[in-house]
């Protein structure tokens, strides 16, 4: 269940969607930076097509939204490279919010998954103007193509008597094509139901799939006992472009990443309210 809430909700309405972004300081309203379609297509038309120019870009998009030098960190493992900004809330509750910035040979990577990046980035530019009630991090991953290897050595380095401070992990993966969706091979049951139910509220389709031999970074954190959940915004001819010479800029339905973006404001609305357990199984 939702905990009480004692901070201000902040209702705005950005493509359609009412979204809510929660504050824990009762006598001042923040400043919150709604993005636009348009500074959504500007940062999607941005993308870096070389593996090796996306990590430098990452960082230039996080500081574009605002982020200062001290926000960021980049945690490295061998040849693992995970950016991750911190947004301070006023616990030490923890909430992951992912998008991995690398990609595959074929194709530009605007699909897999700039789309994503870019969500995570103008949500942390939003989320920068309030203080939420839980403490989140931001993070691009390194090498999910190669295995889930950035998000499976983060997960792996958090401690099993840390775990219980982790309320969830939040993961978006490919976006252009249609409204959210969930991704079941790596989301909890009880994140979906969520994601279900405010689906439902806003009046849109949802779906939630199974696609067998695929899998994303949230089962990293899933295999530790930390809830998670995938998002994704890809239709059902998504093999036409995914992994293919067609991911690039000119595929990408626009209106599909700033729903998404739209729509992550909302969830993590809600996650923020809800008691750090509640998405645990029981």
């Amino acid at each position: 269940m939702l905990k009480n809430r004692s901070f201000l909700l902040f209702i705005v309405a950005a493509g359609g969607i009412l979204i809510s972004i929660s504050s824990a300081v009762p006598a001042q309203k923040p400043v919150l930076k709604i993005s636009t379609k348009d500074e959504i297509a500007e940062d999607i038309k941005a993308v870096p097509c070389k593996n090796g120019d996306r990590l430098e870009a990452v960082k230039t998009l996080f500081k574009k939204m605002g982020a200062a030098d001290s926000d960021m960190s980049v945690e490295t493992q061998g040849s693992i490279h995970n950016l991750v900004v911190t947004k301070r809330g006023t616990s030490d509750e923890i909430v992951i919010i992912g998008a991995h910035y690398d990609k595959v040979s074929e194709g530009c990577g605007a699909i897999d998954n700039w789309t994503g990046i870019t969500i995570i980035a103008h949500l942390f530019r939003t989320m920068n103007g309030t203080t939420p009630a839980k403490t989140y991090r931001f993070v691009a991953f390194d090498s999910e193509e190669s295995g889930l290897k950035g998000s499976d050595a983060m997960a792996k380095a958090i401690t099993k008597e840390s775990r219980p401070n982790y309320c969830s992990m939040i993961n978006f993966d490919s976006f252009g094509f249609t409204y959210p969706s969930t991704f079941s091979n790596g989301s909890s049951p009880k994140m979906v139901a969520v994601a279900k139910t405010l689906s439902a509220e806003l009046k849109i389709p949802f779906a939630d799939a199974r696609i067998e031999g695929a899998d994303a970074d949230s089962s990293s954190f899933l295999a530790r006992d930390i809830p998670a959940i995938t998002f994704d915004g890809l239709g059902t001819d998504w093999q036409k472009y995914l992994h293919t010479s067609n991911d690039k800029v000119g595929n990408v339905n626009i209106s599909s990443v700033f729903v998404g973006y739209s729509y992550a404001l909302r969830y993590v609305g809600i996650v923020d309210a809800a008691a750090c357990g509640e998405y645990r199984k029981k």
